[in-house]
């Protein structure tokens, strides 16, 4: 687990001194060792956290003729398979790293060697005899990748604070990123909040050439669910232990100790319960008994198995303490609370491990978010007709709140028009009340459309889950799991997002992910056999923060009026309407926590990147 950085062309200025400003900015990703290369055409900067041959592996790494070079990020789980094959066609190694086995398969390969990977990756490639980079992010997301074109320039690296170092790189806050993260919590476009700076999307590759960029997909996470009478339950059931078994040892690969987080939840309990390590590592929220305090269960659970428990109860004040540090390290602003939890855990986690494994991954792959059952809870609307469905939404839409009245309004939508994710904040009249910015009026079902077309006339349940993971793993996740990580020179790793249970998990009968029994069905079955039922059998509940119950006290109340009633937000939002929801939501009318929320950690980031203010 690593950082990179670099760039292509000619520069004002000394080469080396840009790009070592460059991979400075990401030394918290690799403190271990730095690595610098530049010549004629391109600069490559490394920084290495050493987990596999801690005494090789150093990067920038070059092929035994010294014409390929590589700066990677991530773990290749299946290397010494790769390795193998590639020695049986005579390539031959000088280290025991699985980054030497991307040079050779890059060799062997060219851009197939994508199809032949089992990890997390995002690297670049620079071949010097053709004279062109082959950059590649993996197939759902795990790793960054970010870059910008500059006309002269293909700059590149793994955080956006490495690309703002280069020479000429103009700050600017990409409103329309703003527009559509009010609707969606994070960061969804291609271009991030930072104009004229792109992610590169999961399951992609780039190739550039002679000063031209061009981007491909090679993966696709599309789902096709068999029919139950293809395959029996208790199949399902003992394929899916054998499955979990397996990605949790292929995901230990390591010359260092590895342990695991650990939440309340199904997922980390199920990783726990497999993994050969004894650490575990838990925070939570105002006393033990709490609804947003998983510790008690932490430590019962280890203690039956046999396993360490280590925790910490994080207060409101350290919370709040830590928001800009932890903006300054997302790069972006996303309004997920829980990524300031994952913040503490992983810091708790750092302070005895290099690696960690997470639960990422199995709600979008098996079926596991709550809203998968509203395809199930409305299914009565399907014979309801359109014509008449409409007018009563409508009309539904223009009452006073009452009790069904969201089921009335989702109910007369199809699931193109009523799901763009797992989050849904504020509308696009909402967002256009509350904007002082150029708008785009692009709402977010435009956003996702062009991936529901792909979807074809797969089941509302499949569709939800592939929007999710082409957006919401990607943009909140997976983003969050990287960023906070490596702020603490930590890596995690997600097993359940691996292709070989993708493969499976993607023809896996609809009825055996999400039925009127339970959501993850046919994996809370198999965990069970694992797990005490209580926690198999455990509804999602997602990081639990209590931010709802902060907001309504003096303390936070006023912190956030004043940042709502700043200068900054003035050249953002009305300042009336932003407040009066701060205010709403004190006097218990409504719950804004998360709408709240959205726009103080926007204002928290831009105050770190555009005026400097970052608490340490």
């Amino acid at each position: 687990m690593c950082g990179f950085a670099g760039y292509t062309g000619d520069v004002d200025g000394d080469k080396k001194e840009i790009l070592k400003k460059m991979t400075d900015k990401i030394a918290h990703r690799g403190p271990d060792q730095e690595g610098l290369f530049t010549d004629a055409d391109v600069a490559l900067g490394f920084r290495r956290l050493s987990i596999i041959d801690l005494d090789n592996g150093s990067q920038p790494m070059f092929n035994e003729t010294n014409d390929v070079a590589i700066i990677f990020n991530g773990e290749i789980y299946n290397h010494l398979d790769i390795r193998k094959e590639l020695i049986e066609k005579g390539h031959e190694f000088a280290n025991n790293s699985d980054t030497e086995c991307l040079i050779h398969g890059y060799e062997e390969y060219g851009i197939d060697i994508l199809y032949k990977l089992r990890g997390m990756f995002a690297f670049m490639i620079y071949d010097s005899k053709k004279k062109l980079m082959f950059g590649a992010r993996d197939f759902f997301g795990i790793k960054p990748f970010y870059y910008t074109n500059t006309g002269s320039n293909l700059v590149f690296g793994s955080e956006i604070k490495s690309i703002l170092e280069f020479p000429g790189i103009k700050k600017e806050v990409n409103e329309e990123a703003l527009e559509q993260y009010m609707s969606f919590q994070y960061s969804v476009l291609p271009e991030t909040f930072f104009k004229g700076i792109y992610k590169l999307p999961a399951g992609h590759y780039m190739i550039y050439k002679d000063g031209q960029l061009d981007i491909h997909r090679y993966f696709d996470p599309a789902m096709e669910p068999k029919k139950t009478s293809e395959v029996s339950l208790e199949d399902t059931i003992a394929d899916i232990e054998e499955l979990v078994h397996e990605t949790v040892d292929a995901h230990m690969i390591a010359d260092v100790e590895v342990g695991s987080l650990l939440s309340s939840g199904v997922d980390s309990s199920y990783v726990v319960s497999e993994f050969p390590g004894t650490k575990t590592f838990t925070v939570g929220f105002l006393d033990k008994n709490s609804k947003y305090n998983e510790i008690g269960y932490a430590k019962s659970l280890t203690e039956e198995i046999k396993k360490e428990n280590y925790s910490k109860n994080i207060g409101s004040d350290e919370y709040f303490d830590v928001i800009s540090k932890v903006m300054y390290y997302m790069d972006e602003p996303l309004a997920d609370p829980s990524c300031i939890a994952l913040y503490f855990v992983d810091q708790l986690a750092a302070e005895q491990l290099k690696v960690v494994l997470s639960g990422e991954g199995a709600d979008e792959f098996f079926g596991g978010y709550n809203i998968y059952h509203e395809p199930i809870s409305l299914r009565g609307f399907r014979f309801v007709p359109r014509f008449i469905k409409k007018p009563i939404a409508a009309l539904a839409n223009k009452l006073p709140n009452f009790k069904g009245k969201n089921f009335i309004i989702r109910g007369s939508k199809s699931v193109e028009e009523r799901f763009i994710g797992n989050a849904n904040l504020f509308s696009v009249a909402e967002r256009e009340q509350l904007l002082n910015t150029k708008l785009t009026h692009k709402a977010p079902k435009d956003i996702v459309s062009e991936c529901y077309k792909r979807c074809g006339k797969m089941n509302d349940i499949a569709k939800m889950q592939y929007i999710d993971i082409n957006f919401w793993l990607q943009g909140d996740i997976l983003l969050k799991a990287d960023k906070m990580s490596m702020a603490h020179s930590l890596e995690s790793r997600v097993p359940f997002l691996d292709r070989r249970v993708f493969e499976y998990t993607k023809k896996m009968p609809i009825n055996y992910r999400c039925n009127k029994k339970a959501t993850k069905f046919a994996f809370r079955l198999a965990a069970k056999r694992h797990l005490p039922e209580a926690t198999a059998n455990k509804k999602k509940l997602g990081f639990p923060v209590p931010i709802r119950v902060w907001l309504k006290e003096d303390k936070y109340y006023n912190k956030v009026k004043e940042m709502f009633e700043s200068k900054d937000a003035k050249n953002f939002f009305e300042t009336k309407d932003i407040v009066k929801l701060l205010e709403d939501h004190r006097e218990g009318k409504v719950d804004n926590c998360r709408k709240i929320w959205a726009i103080y950690v926007f204002l928290v980031w831009y105050d770190v990147y555009f005026n400097g203010n970052i608490a340490y």
